[in-house]
């Protein structure tokens, strides 16, 4: 990594904020970490003696991506992913901030694994981490976890990720208590009596396949009964990597009705059907399972609407040896970090989404769910920004990834569009070559 200088001067570049509503060509001023300047073009050069200067032309400009749902499996499942490979594979993707879940081992289910995340964190990380504490105790559904605690240290959000809270009385208490210290509550939506032994969604390809299905209803009856528990406890709730349809609808209904209610959808939730499954492909097997193509259509127009906040890769690192195996052991998950921005933008083109929305589901719209200061380009902000090739066409090899492990359904895709460089507080953390190269390691 390279040394970077205090001030660096961004110009030609196209600027997309949505925080501050921003869409057209500027001039950035970094000094200490901090952006000191956003102007027209031309508008730093006398006050940027002595600044590195970075050309940006080509390019767009963009507060450092949040992600608010990562799984970075430091502690305990170091084989999968760490937080220094994790938070490579971030800054590789454009993502300067991500929220990392509790199924760690031992769980972070109390403040000392919490702080322990925060210490590695800034020994290793090359991106801002943001702990996500469990809703229960050993993500067992029984026992609240040491919220308090857990806030003091230093997490931005509850959330028994990976496994849903079935119990409709402690996701009752989750939500008051959460209330308390004004976090949300991210839901893995899904009744486990519906869903006991599915792997796939409940369609025409498990049929074909002879899959055991996951019906829609398994996410939708959840989601609805969290959905009426929030007038009763006044706590924020975030539905997670929404996949049905009907979801949508209730969230959409639930958002007109003025209930504190957010939502996010994944990419390859966006990009794929349930008929990737067509030949077993474990790298396509996940948990909500993808879906149909009515479904998916209905996420792209939530996305477009705004009844769906922002975009999360889940991204869910797993062993080579824990997914080349059957189709119904293998684990469910896939990573996500380095291609999800070429995904959505190539889908924002694809079907005329503006870019700015695409930019605030991934930027200012997670950040202000999590209620941490990130995704603005503002004038005094913490200069965390990302430098995208919008145009650049390229082969994404999971081989070739930052992350451990490379269970991608991405694998050999043609992506359109990469992150050229990447700022965290003003320091250069990623900055990409012309030829694919990390320049200046």
């Amino acid at each position: 990594m390279e040394t970077t200088p205090s001030r660096i001067l961004i110009t030609g570049g196209i600027v997309i904020d949505p925080a501050n509503d921003v869409e057209g060509a500027r001039d950035l001023l970094v000094e200490d970490g901090r952006i000191r300047s956003v102007t027209e073009p031309g508008g730093l050069d006398r006050h940027a003696q002595g600044a590195r200067r970075i050309d940006a032309r080509d390019l767009l400009v963009l507060p450092g991506l949040v992600d608010m749902h990562v799984h970075l499996r430091e502690p305990g499942f170091e084989y999968r992913e760490t937080i220094a490979t994790g938070t490579l594979a971030a800054v590789a993707g454009g993502f300067t901030s991500v929220a990392c879940m509790a199924n760690t081992n031992p769980v972070n289910d109390n403040a000392a694994v919490t702080e322990y995340i925060l210490e590695r964190a800034r020994e290793v990380a090359r991106a801002n981490v943001f702990p996500v504490g469990a809703v229960s105790q050993g993500l067992e559904g029984r026992c609240l976890a040491e919220i308090g605690e857990m806030r003091r240290a230093g997490i931005v959000a509850i959330s028994d990720d990976g496994r849903p809270v079935a119990d409709g009385s402690l996701m009752r208490r989750a939500l008051e208590y959460a209330s308390m210290f004004d976090l949300p509550v991210l839901a893995h939506e899904e009744d486990p009596s519906l869903a006991q032994g599915g792997v796939a969604h409940e369609g025409e390809w498990s049929v074909r396949l002879g899959l055991r299905g996951i019906p829609s209803a398994a996410e939708e009856s959840m989601v609805a009964r969290d959905l009426a528990l929030l007038p009763l406890t006044g706590g924020r709730l975030h539905v997670a990597h929404v996949s049905t349809r009907g979801t949508v609808e209730l969230v959409r209904r639930a958002k007109e009705k003025g209930l504190p209610v957010t939502a996010e959808v994944t990419p390859h939730h966006l990009l794929l059907t349930e008929e990737a499954l067509r030949e077993y492909d474990t790298n396509a097997k996940m948990r909500p399972p993808l879906r149909s193509a009515e479904d998916r259509e209905a996420l792209v127009l939530a996305l477009e609407d705004g009844t769906i906040d922002a975009i999360a890769t889940d991204h869910a690192p797993h062993h080579p040896d824990e997914k080349d195996v059957e189709f119904e052991q293998a684990l469910d998950g896939v990573i996500g970090l380095e291609t999800a921005l070429p995904l959505v933008f190539s889908l924002a083109a694809e079907r005329n989404i503006p870019l700015r929305t695409v930019v605030r589901a991934m930027t200012v719209a997670p950040a202000r769910i999590l209620g941490i200061d990130r995704g603005t380009l503002s004038v005094g902000a913490v200069a965390d920004i990302t430098l995208f090739d919008p145009e650049v066409r390229w082969t994404y090899s999971a081989r070739d990834g930052c992350s451990k492990s490379r269970n991608s359904p991405f694998d050999g895709w043609e992506l359109r569009g990469r992150v050229r460089m990447t700022l965290v507080g003003g320091r250069i953390v990623w900055p990409l070559g012309p030829t694919g190269t990390i320049a200046g390691s």
